[in-house]
């Protein structure tokens, strides 16, 4: 949702993950609030001083609008229900599907957390968190031209990046809080511009690809 819905985004992404469905993958889709939930956010503000917890409450509304659209669009694919409460549910409890759609759960963080808890519960070892640039850079890309990009980083070293506090009205490429408990279940996480479907297919197969390593 970076403006309108990329609807051709959308088509060629279902084929994408439908491909690792039938290769025998198990897939959870945590969804963003994008500019949907940007856009509510700056209303509100600009209409009463709102809390921080309002503004994360505003957000997951919109990842659970962006989770039910592709709830629809994968159809008999996945799972009949978007889940938010990424501990109350595994694939052992629903053997016919190897898609979920998930969305954000509660106030605090964002959805990057809830990907590390789907991780932590699945027994997963890796996050892949598709994003709009094709690596974490030492500064903002859209502020710094001569910004550089990190291919591989430490837990400890990226976290001396995004800090330790959450904020609704800032943005990372892998939010504190997140980053916290993945350091914490070492869990690896790679940042990966999710327009670029083949690169994330030669990550996936084992090739060379573009993106940030944090583990």
């Amino acid at each position: 949702m970076p403006d309108r819905i990329d609807i051709k985004f959308l088509k060629r992404f279902r084929k994408f993950i439908l491909g690792l469905l039938k290769s025998g993958h198990r897939v959870v889709i945590i969804t963003g609030g994008g500019k949907t939930s940007r856009r509510y956010n700056s209303a509100a503000q600009k209409i009463i001083r709102v809390k921080d917890a309002d503004l994360d409450w505003l957000g997951i509304a919109a990842t659970k609008l962006n989770a039910e659209l592709l709830r629809v669009i994968f159809a008999k694919h996945a799972y009949l229900r978007v889940i938010d409460n990424p501990l109350t549910y595994q694939f052992t409890r629903l053997p016919a599907y190897k898609l979920i759609i998930a969305s954000g759960w509660k106030p605090g963080s964002s959805s990057d957390r809830v990907a590390v808890l789907w991780a932590k519960n699945l027994k997963a070892r890796m996050v892949l968190n598709l994003t709009d640039v094709d690596f974490v850079y030492d500064k903002d890309p859209d502020k710094f031209p001569q910004s550089k990009p990190i291919k591989q980083i430490s837990w400890s070293d990226f976290r001396k990046i995004v800090g330790h506090k959450w904020s609704p009205r800032a943005s990372w490429p892998f939010d504190p809080i997140a980053s916290r408990l993945a350091q914490k279940f070492k869990l690896k996480v790679i940042i990966a511009n999710g327009r670029k479907l083949k690169n994330l297919e030669n990550y996936l197969g084992g090739k060379k690809f573009k993106g940030t390593v944090i583990e």
